[in-house]
């Protein structure tokens, strides 16, 4: 009935690794009915590591069968069993690869006794096979030997099943139970409490440490997604055995979820978020007065915790844009930094330059032009309020962006009038903007200043 099962390999994941031991005993559920046990040629060094972990060498299954030449008879033990192991997922993920490329098709219910160890004993230390055997009595002999740990977790899954008081083995087999498919470090209870509406959610580690972020048009359907399949790949595997437990924001609309995941891969910078994780808009416009009252305008990099007034990626776009300001509002190219030295000024004609460079131009008119290519500029950028369902009946979702610049978003009592900007801002969360919620924003600026989608 039961195929309980343990390896010992050249890594972590079936991708790119092999497997060098493994045993498999029969367990009808009170006892071991048939015991199989082998070293198996990896096909690949075995690492240094791995060889001081299991004290398995190289010279040790250089006359070993490799894996295809037991694979029939493997297959044969395995099918229409069920597949027992702890942390099954790491060792069905390398059996079910080895024998696929054998030409085999491994389709096995799945029970985890780490698992199934939190739920039938829980409160205990550790869940470790070395550190629940040790907490039990249940002697290992041969740790990290295939043998010695598959028979030490045949007697632990039979003390499971012997104290299995509220049905969590029978649970975690039926149809459509997600026992089989979640990390063995993650409570079910937490897949199942997430809701089914937008939102954005966060895979914690161990110490609970943010390791990814995500953001769902549905959360519970997007978050089991995550684990099903069996994926054999280094970071896959790594990734599952890392989430101890889920958190979740609720967002009203899914445009709210993509733009509250990129907030937040952006503060938190998880681990596994390749994506959004990349330099941008490295260079903007900055204004400031200098010490004879003059406004300048500079190009410079983009730091954290400044605002230009405007930005751009690459250097060549901004002189270009600055340098057709200057000609249309009569700007001073020293005062932009354009020009050094102490040369009459370039790119102006005489007639429009008004020598604020020399001092003979007083600051006040000269500054009228600055700010007046200030809000030339800034009028060019897109401005939309975004406003759509809330939450519930009695709220509005709301998002707000002025002058190409993400404030932010919330949600807005039912009874205020939208209409006023100043008015419903304050129940907006101010948030940092990038260029992907720029981005996001873009399609819906249009020529109205309010934009409503329900």
């Amino acid at each position: 009935m039961y195929a309980i099962v343990d390896i010992e390999t050249t890594g972590g994941h079936a991708s790119a690794n092999g497997i060098t031991e493994i045993a498999v005993f029969l367990f009808d559920g009170k006892e071991i009915t048939q015991h199989y046990q082998t070293l198996v040629n990896p096909g690949i060094p075995i690492p240094y590591y791995i060889e001081s972990l299991t004290g398995i060498t190289n010279e040790m299954v250089a006359e070993a069968p490799p894996f295809e030449a037991i694979a029939p008879l493997l297959f044969g033990l395995l099918k229409d069993r069920i597949f027992v192991a702890h942390n099954v997922n790491f060792d069905y993920s390398f059996i079910k690869h080895q024998l696929g490329t054998a030409g085999f098709d491994l389709q096995s219910k799945k029970l985890c006794t780490v698992r199934l160890g939190r739920k039938i004993f829980p409160g205990l230390a550790s869940y470790s096979l070395g550190n629940i055997c040790r907490h039990f009595s249940i002697p290992i002999h041969g740790r990290h030997r295939a043998g010695g740990d598959a028979e030490a977790t045949a007697k632990l899954f039979g003390l499971l099943l012997a104290n299995d008081k509220e049905k969590v083995i029978a649970a975690a087999l039926k149809v459509g139970s997600k026992e089989q498919f979640l990390p063995p470090n993650l409570p079910p209870e937490q897949v199942k409490s997430l809701p089914d509406s937008p939102g954005v959610y966060y895979f914690h580690d161990q110490k609970g440490k943010v390791v990814y972020v995500g953001k769902a048009k549905d959360l519970k359907k997007r978050v089991n997604s995550h684990f099903t399949g069996h994926s054999t790949s280094r970071q896959r595997q790594n990734f599952l055995r890392t989430i101890y437990s889920i958190t979740h924001q609720e967002t009203a609309t899914d445009l709210m979820a993509c733009i509250l995941e990129s907030v937040e891969i952006k503060r938190l910078w998880p681990i596994y978020n390749a994506a959004q994780k990349r330099v941008e808009f490295r260079y903007g416009f900055y204004l400031f007065e200098d010490q004879h009252g003059y406004l300048r305008l500079a190009i410079e990099k983009k730091r954290k915790y400044t605002h230009p007034v405007h930005s751009f990626n690459l250097l060549i776009d901004g002189h270009r844009l600055l340098r057709s300001l200057i000609k249309e509002f009569g700007l001073c190219p020293k005062l932009c930094f354009l020009q050094k030295g102490n040369g009459t000024c370039a790119g102006i004609t005489a007639a429009t330059c008004k020598g604020a460079c020399e001092k003979a131009e007083a600051p006040e008119a000269y500054n009228e032009r600055m700010k007046a290519a200030i809000a030339f500029l800034q009028a060019q950028q897109p401005s939309v309020t975004i406003i759509d369902k809330g939450r519930n009946s009695s709220e509005k979702s709301c998002i707000l962006m002025e002058r190409g610049r993400f404030y932010g978003m919330g949600y807005v009592p039912a009874e205020v009038d939208m209409s006023d900007v100043e008015q419903f801002r304050t129940y907006l969360t101010p948030y940092a903007e990038n260029e992907v919620i720029v981005g996001l924003l873009r399609p819906y600026a249009s020529n109205s200043q309010q934009l409503t989608t329900s």
